[in-house]
């Protein structure tokens, strides 16, 4: 009888959550293979899932309403075990949460997560995990700092609007209204970004076209982080401006590394370590892993080549499965990734594999059990 099975999937974007793909595979196993043992472990990358992967491996969620990345409410869940809380940018300040035509590259800010990450801290949480993927805004976190106590003023010593476009008037920071409870935990991003905060390779230049921003705001929310970098460091914040990481989430990044002294770690190496990848894959006898499609950017610090990194690191074969899969065998090899099975292969309709991909999955499933159980 083969070893238990592990797995590990990320979410199919836009159709399954990754516990619900996790759930999928697994009754296709169990019904090809009942006498296997199945083991589920979903699993994120850092942005979007991060905090449904922490509810799959057993914390508690909080709802907290917070304000949207242009101010309307929405609410956003926190997940909690009573020494680590997760956050996660994407459902309290991201590009998701807005309609395509009311993109606001100016205006949009961090609040919310600011907002969540002060729930957060109520929990009496040791270590908060933010997840930074996925933002609307490029504030340079000020609208995360302002919420925590921060004053953020222009130069004639108002406080600054929201949005990364006012930061272009920012006259001075004072960072000495933080919340104390900040200095009494450690605060973790999980991201996989690794720009600066300004320049061409800077959080606007590479990501404010995708939230809305013309070629004359681009270089204006450049100028406007560039200005607000400077007095940053005016007002004590660590100079990390050029660091590899300050540009994620619009900036989002810099404000926690400049000013809450958080560390910055791969997405997915922290979602791993906080389902407690380790121990479930003691003793498996294969892995499966996935996400909607596998392509280039899966084999640049995404989910599947995280959990298949572990598991060949533990002598332990690996196995995705995708709705497609766009990475020859050779490149998959690179990865650590010794098949891939697409949902494409058991249905050649598109749509029907985008409008009810779970039974479809648990067929993929079970043939995949035929030939690697």
């Amino acid at each position: 009888m083969p070893g238990p099975v592990l797995i590990a999937p990320d979410k199919f974007k836009g159709t399954l959550t990754a516990p619900e793909v996790a759930e999928a595979v697994a009754a296709g196993l169990r019904a090809e293979r009942p006498d296997v043992e199945v083991r589920l472990a979903p699993v994120a990358d850092g942005g979007d899932g991060t905090v449904e992967a922490a509810l799959a491996a057993g914390y508690s969620r909080m709802t907290v309403p917070v304000s949207g990345p242009t101010g309307y409410p929405v609410d956003t869940e926190i997940a909690y075990d009573g020494e680590t809380a997760v956050v996660e940018l994407a459902s309290a300040s991201g590009l998701a949460l807005l309609d395509p035509d009311d993109l606001d590259a100016l205006g949009a800010s961090s609040d919310g997560t600011g907002e969540a990450l002060l729930a957060a801290l109520s929990t009496g949480a040791r270590r908060i995990v933010l997840g930074v993927g996925g933002s609307a805004c490029t504030d340079g976190g000020a609208g995360l700092l302002t919420v925590l106590g921060a004053r953020i003023l222009d130069t004639h010593g108002n406080p600054v609007a929201p949005g990364g476009g006012p930061l272009a008037n920012v006259g001075e920071i004072d960072l000495s209204g933080l919340d104390p409870r900040l200095g009494e935990v450690e605060l973790v991003l999980a991201s996989d970004v690794n720009n600066p905060l300004t320049g061409p390779n800077g959080a606007a230049h590479v990501y404010g076209p995708q939230k809305g921003a013309n070629p004359e705001q681009v270089e204006l929310l450049d100028a406007a982080l560039s200005k607000y970098a400077q007095v940053m460091k005016a007002a004590g914040g660590q100079d990390v401006a050029d660091q590899p990481g300050a540009g994620a989430a619009g900036g989002v990044g810099f404000a926690a590394l400049a000013a809450l002294g958080a560390t910055m770690r791969p997405g997915v190496d922290v979602v791993l370590d906080l389902v407690d990848f380790d121990r479930h894959l003691d003793g498996a006898g294969l892995v499966i892993t996935g996400e909607g499609a596998l392509d280039e950017q899966t084999l640049h610090g995404k989910a599947p080549a995280g959990v298949a990194q572990r598991a060949i690191a533990a002598g332990i074969p690996v196995v995705a499965i995708a709705g497609r899969c766009d990475l020859t065998p050779e490149r998959l090899a690179e990865a650590g990734i010794d098949a891939a099975h697409a949902l494409l292969d058991v249905e050649p309709d598109p749509q029907r594999c985008m409008a009810d991909p779970a039974p479809i999955l648990t067929t993929l499933a079970a043939e995949l059990a035929k030939t690697h159980l």
